[in-house]
């Protein structure tokens, strides 16, 4: 084995060598042609983002310069103390907000001091608060126009300010301010399919598609940028924490590889927002601020690797077919060499299986025969263990025909004396008395019929077939075949059954003869009480029926309890019972797909529970 292994080393070498420079080539290639897809898809997002951005912005961008066509305004500007002015300007400002909306539109006086304000309803209204530290405020009166993204020092609002001053023909009065939101520009971000960003000239990240992300930075911050941060309050002290995008290459066209690391539990998001993406910036014209939109790798990565194991197994592919090829080029001889012996050994072995084919046959009709003599074998066990349930049946009305016949007997002796008076009355002209006695005897006659009825239903051999019984129903039935023999005990039954009552798929008469053997035997552990009483209990619960018969007898001992199903086990005196009944009533349970189980109640006496599938509710409706 080590000679062979050492033989074929260099093939195998040859082969593991192949298989990897044909999968690094493809992975590599693959690689290049999906970054490049990448790009193009990337700048194309670019566009868009882009644009939405500037038509966003530029749907106010005229809006702070129409301030000084409204004469109020300019005139509030020449006299900031006059109180007349002031509320009009205000309810202005107020209406025009809520048309543009936008979040605040307010007026500020050239020593930076808020002289109106669309939000001057509000407990914390801009009104009268010193500005001239806000950089747009500065721009404004430097340039005429400014521009800033900011957190409100007031609310706490982030917002776009766009600046303009106002002034007449000889000065400069003042500047306006439009404070929008640009949350819902970002909301629709959220659901493309690759996050972006926006980033001002200082890094830190001011609108963005993935909510973690937005106040972050892109560099670190120096102590001279944050102490002028927490002067001009542009972030309203924000911690504004690193988000920590690494640079892993640089790209053609100022694409990068970049990677985010990920933190705390994954945000639920229609794309990636950690691992390696590529990342393409541009800036936004009219603003210093970035517009980053960043592309998973995770697609490219995921196709370059399946062409690479495309190569790779490829590359084994072919190298095996080669093998393959030389390997029957060199044992092409060899089989035509043995050709003759294969023939040889072929009739041969058509010879052998000549012979094994006779030996199958015979075996076969030997094996049909013992399948046969087990079929009969079969059915002659169940037809004996039907004969076993009947003959559990005869002992039971046998058991029964004490009460059965004290029951027939009353009846047919006030049939006698009935029937008798009936004669008499008759003969002296007294209708009415015979009538009564004639209905009398009907209503004996209907009483021993029943009886009789439920003693020949319940004798007659069972059909074996299943079907939907009533569990209450067979335990009424039960019961009225013992009824003799309760009364003459004197036991007191007690009897839950809900409704809707069960229903169980089974054969009606067995489930009586098994109530019938629980019930009696519940009885023959109270024999001698003064007071017996039997409680039957009928429930469906998680897709079983259950009923239990429970006696107020002593219980079971232990011997009882460890051998209470065999046949011929039995508790009671000799010559009472043979100690089939729990055995025949388990068998007939079993065969509806149940148990029947016995135990000692906690509150004391026996208590056997029979338990059955449950029928379906489609079953229910049939």
């Amino acid at each position: 084995m080590p000679s062979r292994f050492l033989r074929h080393l260099p093939m195998l070498l040859l082969l593991v060598v192949l298989m990897g420079l044909s999968g690094f080539g493809a992975h590599r290639v693959a690689q290049q042609l999906g970054l490049a897809d990448l790009q193009a898809t990337g700048l194309h997002r670019l566009d868009l983002y882009t644009a939405s951005l500037e038509r966003e912005i530029g749907k106010y961008a005229f809006l702070p310069g129409t301030l000084g066509l409204e004469r109020d305004v300019l005139d509030l500007l020449r006299r900031p103390g006059d109180d007349k002015l002031a509320p009009s300007v205000n309810a202005y400002l107020e209406q025009l907000n809520d048309r543009a909306g936008t979040l605040s539109i307010y007026v500020i006086d050239t020593a930076g001091h808020v002289v109106a304000s669309s939000n001057w309803r509000r407990a914390d209204s801009f009104i009268g608060e010193d500005l001239s530290f806000r950089p747009y405020f500065r721009e404004a009166m430097a340039s005429g126009n400014g521009r800033f993204f900011g957190i409100g020092t007031t609310r706490g609002e982030p917002g776009y300010y766009l600046a303009s001053t106002l002034a007449d023909d000889s000065r400069t009065l003042g500047v306006a301010v439009i404070k929008v939101s640009l949350e819902q520009l970002e909301k629709s971000w959220s659901t493309v399919e690759a996050p972006a960003m926006v980033s001002d000239e200082n890094g830190v990240v001011i609108l963005g598609s993935v909510a973690d992300w937005k106040f972050t930075t892109l560099r670190p911050l120096d102590e001279t940028t944050r102490r002028a941060f927490d002067q001009t309050q542009q972030y309203n002290r924000r911690a504004l924490t690193p988000l920590e995008l690494k640079e892993i290459a640089e790209l053609d066209h100022g694409a990068r590889l970049v990677s985010i690391a990920k933190k705390g539990p994954e945000m639920v998001s229609v794309y990636p927002v950690a691992g390696r993406f590529l990342a393409q910036s541009r800036p936004l014209p009219g603003t210093p601020w970035t517009l980053t939109v960043l592309s998973h790798l995770e697609q490219v990565d995921e196709i370059a690797q399946s062409r690479a194991m495309v190569a790779i197994v490829g590359a084994a592919f072919l190298f095996m077919l080669g093998l393959t090829l030389d390997e029957r080029r060199r044992h092409l001889k060899d089989r035509l060499a043995a050709r003759e012996a294969l023939q040889k050994a072929h009739d041969q072995l058509e010879r052998k299986v000549d012979e094994r084919t006779a030996d199958l046959s015979a075996a076969n009709h030997l094996l049909q025969d013992e399948i046969a003599e087990r079929i009969r074998a079969e059915r002659t066990l169940r037809a004996a263990q039907d004969e076993l349930v009947q003959a559990g049946k005869l002992a039971v009305i046998g058991q029964l025909s004490t009460g059965i016949a004290h029951e027939l007997n009353q009846p047919l002796a006030a049939l006698r004396t009935l029937s008798g008076n009936g004669v008499r009355f008759l003969e002296r002209g007294d209708v009415a008395t015979t009538r009564a006695n004639l209905e009398r005897i009907a209503q004996l006659v209907d009483r021993m019929g029943l009886i009789t009825g439920q003693l020949r239903a319940f004798a007659r051999k069972s059909s074996g077939q299943l079907q939907p019984v009533a569990l209450c129903h067979a335990l009424d039935a039960a019961l009225a075949l013992l009824e003799p023999r309760l009364s003459q005990a004197g036991a007191e039954v007690v009897r839950h059954c809900p409704l809707p009552e069960p229903r169980a798929r089974c054969d009606a008469n067995r489930l009586e003869q098994v109530l019938i053997n629980l019930i009696g035997n519940a009885l023959d552990a109270m024999d001698g009480q003064p007071a017996p009483r039997i409680e039957l209990d009928c429930a469906g619960l998680d897709g079983q029926a259950r009923l239990s018969v429970r006696d107020h007898g002593p219980g079971l001992d232990e011997a009882a309890l460890s051998h209470l199903f065999e046949p011929f086990f039995t508790t009671k005196a000799a010559g009472v019972g043979l100690g089939l009944g729990l055995t025949i009533s388990a068998g007939i349970v079993r065969d509806f797909g149940g148990t029947l189980s016995g135990a000692n109640h906690p509150d004391g006496g026996a208590v056997f529970t029979l338990e059955l599938p449950l029928l379906d509710e489609t079953e229910r409706h049939d």
